[in-house]
């Protein structure tokens, strides 16, 4: 997996923090990729379940494959289920996706997508908080929840039972602020007690995917934060 890897903070990714934001944020990341940086366009992270229904990956289809048409960077975890329907949708309406690895770049996980994350690697953009040769730690993949919630300007569950990483994420784009969408099918699961508390905080229940272009700021917005 060849390709050249560089380091940046996260300010230089995306944009300055405020005391909020750079509380969980770490020191740097490494990329490989050819979107360019600073990341401009507004992005939308697109998360769920490993062990997705049918039903969660039509819909995380759907979702991604609108926001790339309408100009939105899809930001996913490369896991399997959700994540990988994501990316993929994303490719192929020929937009934008930028993966954020809970692995170093060198490696892959799951096994299965090394050749999706290979492609991303070179013609979109892999991002990790851990440098090459940092083992691979169920740890890891909180933390890089954390932090895709702090590169997208929003995010979007599609799926997750109770003890999903996805929760993570959700909870830290509340903490940040950021808009999180709950997919309207998820709330109405009466099974699970967490998208209705995270309600509660100020997610939205998703019935539209309309309504997430809603939230997002303009790229000339975003240009004009960079610039400051």
């Amino acid at each position: 997996m060849e390709q050249k890897i560089r380091q940046y903070t996260i300010e230089q990714l995306i944009r300055p923090l405020n005391d909020v934001e750079a509380k969980n944020a770490p020191k740097q990341v490494y990329v490989a990729g050819k979107i360019s940086i600073p990341i401009t366009a507004p992005r939308v992270a697109i998360i769920g379940s490993r062990k997705a229904t049918p039903q969660g990956l039509e819909t995380a289809r759907i979702i991604a494959h609108f926001l790339t048409q309408n100009n939105v960077i899809i930001v996913s975890g490369l896991a399997e289920g959700i994540d990988t329907v994501a990316h993929t949708a994303a490719i192929d309406a020929k937009g934008q996706t930028i993966a954020v690895l809970g692995t170093p770049l060198n490696k892959v996980y799951p096994k299965t997508n090394t050749k999706l994350q290979e492609t991303i690697m070179h013609e979109q953009l892999a991002v990790s908080q851990f440098q090459n040769g940092h083992p691979i730690l169920p740890g890891n993949f909180v933390q890089r929840n954390k932090t895709m919630a702090l590169i997208s300007d929003a995010s979007v569950i599609i799926e997750a039972g109770s003890t999903s990483g996805t929760i993570h994420q959700g909870w830290e784009a509340i903490r940040l602020g950021r808009p999180l969408f709950i997919w309207n099918k998820l709330v109405q699961n009466s099974a699970l007690t967490w998208p209705k508390k995270m309600i509660q905080y100020g997610a939205r229940e998703l019935f539209d995917p309309k309504d997430i272009l809603d939230e997002l700021p303009s790229q000339l917005h975003s240009i004009l934060e960079v610039l400051q």
